[in-house]
């Protein structure tokens, strides 16, 4: 299984304090595989004539070729607070949504993960407007697909660690992931925002997702607390995680979504991540 981990030279924190050696670093420290944030609506990305966002994407897929480091997932538009409120809002997302799944393409990427529609915000567990969220979600769902199919990308859509809203746990989400029944629409798994119900357990919910499980983003932390902790920092359960991960064959990345604190001078921020491969390897060696 490749290990991966979030950074880019997009990421001008953390990582990209390597710059153009981003990959070159990552490989030297053990990583073979990379997530591309472009999260930030506001990035390049989405605000350059596309030539340009283009020749940006070409360069970190260049880059990383050459380091032997493979693009194994691009994260989609986010916001927080969720602007998914109106007909405009929803619109204006999904045009960048759009806009990234095509990004992922350029950057060689076939998996590309977001997170659901939120138009009633993060409080509608058990509500009314939690139908209406089902319904929304599985209409941009069904919008995004045949751009997805064009570019070659894999839809891979997230659990939430909102307590309160209704397609947070991985069931909600392969509910939805389900109804719409189509290989281009896979499950990314959150192993941090699982661990924020107290009522899941890990190994179950990669169980549930099996053959339908297609990214991970792994990170720990503490019930009801989205922290995105190093493993063993939190409570999550590893030996747990690892063991359900062969059970369904998994063999996608090993993607972590923590780093070290960006603030450090260069040496304790390699020393933790050459500690953090030692971690994730571990994990994985049982």
């Amino acid at each position: 299984m490749k290990l991966g981990i979030l950074a880019s030279t997009l990421d001008k924190k953390g990582y990209g304090r390597y710059g153009d050696d981003t990959y070159k670093k990552l490989k030297e420290f053990g990583f073979s595989a990379t997530d591309l944030n472009i999260c930030e609506t506001n990035s390049e990305i989405y605000t350059l004539p596309q030539a340009l966002s283009d020749k940006i994407l070409l360069k970190e897929k260049r880059l990383a070729e050459q380091a032997g480091i493979e693009i194994s997932q691009v994260h989609g538009p986010w916001r927080y607070p969720p602007r998914d409120n109106t007909e405009e809002d929803r619109a204006e997302r999904i045009e960048k949504m759009k806009i990234s799944i095509r990004a992922a393409s350029v950057a060689g990427c076939k998996n590309w993960v977001i997170h659901p529609m939120m138009p009633f915000g993060t409080d509608d567990r058990g509500k009314p407007e939690s139908e209406i969220t089902r319904e929304i979600n599985i209409r941009f769902l069904r919008e995004l697909l045949p751009v997805a199919k064009a570019y070659g990308v894999n839809i891979c859509l997230e659990n939430m660690p909102m307590l309160n809203f209704s397609i947070s746990t991985p069931e909600e989400i392969l509910g939805v992931v389900n109804e719409i029944n189509d290989d281009s629409l896979r499950v990314c798994l959150d192993t941090g925002h699982v661990n924020v119900f107290k009522n899941l357990n890990i190994y179950d919910e990669v169980l549930k997702a099996g053959n339908k499980l297609q990214v991970l983003h792994v990170h720990d932390n503490v019930i009801s607390r989205d922290l995105h902790l190093l493993p063993y920092f939190g409570t999550l359960d590893w030996k747990a995680f690892a063991k359900a991960l062969k059970e369904i064959n998994f063999n996608g990345s090993f993607s972590i979504e923590t780093t070290p604190p960006e603030r450090l001078p260069d040496d304790i921020f390699e020393d933790i991540t050459r500690a953090l491969v030692k971690i994730m390897k571990y994990i994985l060696s049982d």
